[in-house]
């Protein structure tokens, strides 16, 4: 952003996108965290590769390291993307702003993740402690969910926007 677009009588502006982006990471965290390490439901490619040898195990673990690692890169890019903006003059700093970013992004994580992992690649799925025909409910449900926090995050941006907006004093 220039200067002239940081004026101080200039249009504020909350740093959506970056709350979008550090929402990925703290879905990707969650995930990993919750999913993989406390519940043990799955891993990341624990359905290519099930867990029934010490091989498998140490191979799921290389690549819940690599998940871990690119949200945790994905987390640090959001971070950075408040912090370019938490500098300026005219950032609007909104709670109802800053959740509903992080929530649209945290549902978009699990959308992607749940179409792309779970269902077309099948690296794995939500429980795998669960008899497998019983499987693709808990993945409808990982993505339901994800659509929820979505459109919950969207509706969060949507009427903290129409405040921000309400907020400016009309030039003459």
């Amino acid at each position: 952003m220039t200067a002239e677009q940081d004026r101080p009588d200039g249009p504020r502006s909350f740093p959506t996108e970056a709350g979008v982006v550090f929402g990925l990471g703290v879905g990707g965290f969650f995930d990993g965290i919750v999913f993989h390490q406390l519940l043990q439901w799955h891993h990341m490619v624990s359905s290519w590769y099930p867990i029934d040898s010490l091989d498998n195990l140490k191979l799921n673990t290389t690549w819940d390291g690599i998940f871990h690692s690119a949200t945790y890169v994905i987390l640090v890019i959001g971070l950075f993307l408040f912090w370019r903006k938490a500098h300026l003059r005219r950032v609007y700093w909104s709670n109802k702003l800053m959740v509903g970013a992080i929530l649209l992004g945290w549902g978009i994580f699990n959308c992607v993740e749940g179409l792309v992992e779970h269902e077309l690649l099948g690296l794995h799925h939500v429980n795998e402690l669960v008899p497998a025909s019983q499987r693709l409910y808990w993945d409808a449900a990982f993505l339901a969910w994800g659509v929820a926090m979505a459109i919950t995050g969207w509706s969060l941006l949507r009427s903290g926007e129409a405040r921000r907006r309400s907020e400016e004093v009309p030039r003459a």
